[in-house]
């Protein structure tokens, strides 16, 4: 079951009930808004035996959920995110998690999309102890206001792990491979996998056009082992 609370903030958070949970994920948005898919998500992480919490990142444009088919909508609300505001967002999502008895070290964070991008920043603030990101774009050119992923390499301060599909038109495979380096470069365990029949956007089974049952599998199956791994068990 998922319940929404709104943090003493004032940002919404979409999660799960299963408080007894020995891991918690923050679990970070595409452009269309905390909607049906990402709640399907946030279930199945629960499946898996996480604490699973969305925070509504559009949530100062009233949390649209916007339809796949609205394009221009969902860039515009896109366009509405600011570095401070996600930064706000994230600190409440892992204070709100601190709060059900999770410390930082059993916190992992994964994002899609967009929020692939979010999700790697949020491993360079210190208050996760592991990060996903399923094709995080941003990579050479940051987003929101925020450095480029190249440039926040190496500030992360957790193990991290990168998903991607070859066939992604907005993330060039060179780019990743860039990401592959300074990523390495670091102190902590960092991966990228890549999909070479996956395009961007292949693990949202709400999109027809552009899901990969089989890469999404595969990836999701790696999402949660690395958290399994690399987080704390409470």
């Amino acid at each position: 079951m998922i319940t929404r609370t709104i943090t003493p903030s004032a940002t919404p958070i979409q999660h799960t009930s299963n408080d007894d949970a020995p891991r918690a994920v923050i679990i970070i948005q595409e452009a269309f808004g905390v909607n049906d898919h990402i709640r399907s998500v946030a279930e199945k992480f629960a499946e898996q035996g996480f604490f699973a919490a969305a925070p509504e990142l559009f949530h100062r444009e009233g949390s649209p959920e916007v339809p796949y088919e609205n394009f221009p909508d969902a860039m515009s609300a896109v366009g509405s995110l600011t570095a401070p505001g996600i930064h706000d967002d994230l600190v409440a999502a892992a204070d709100f998690l601190a709060g059900r008895g999770f410390a930082r070290e059993s916190v992992g964070v994964v994002g899609y999309c967009m929020g692939g991008s979010v999700s790697f920043y949020a491993a360079t603030l210190g208050v996760v102890g592991a990060a996903v990101s399923f094709y995080g774009g941003g990579i050479e050119n940051g987003r929101f206001g925020l450095p480029s992923l190249l440039e926040l390499a190496p500030s992360l301060h957790c193990p991290w792990l990168g998903l991607y599909g070859d066939l992604d038109k907005g993330i060039p495979v060179e780019q990743v491979e860039e990401l592959r380096a300074a990523t390495s470069a670091t102190s902590y365990a960092t991966e990228i996998v890549r999909y070479a029949d996956a395009e961007h956007g292949f693990n949202c089974d709400a999109r027809p056009a552009v899901y990969n049952e089989a890469a999404s599998r595969d990836a999701t199956r790696r999402a949660y082992e690395f958290f399994t791994q690399h987080l704390r068990s409470r």
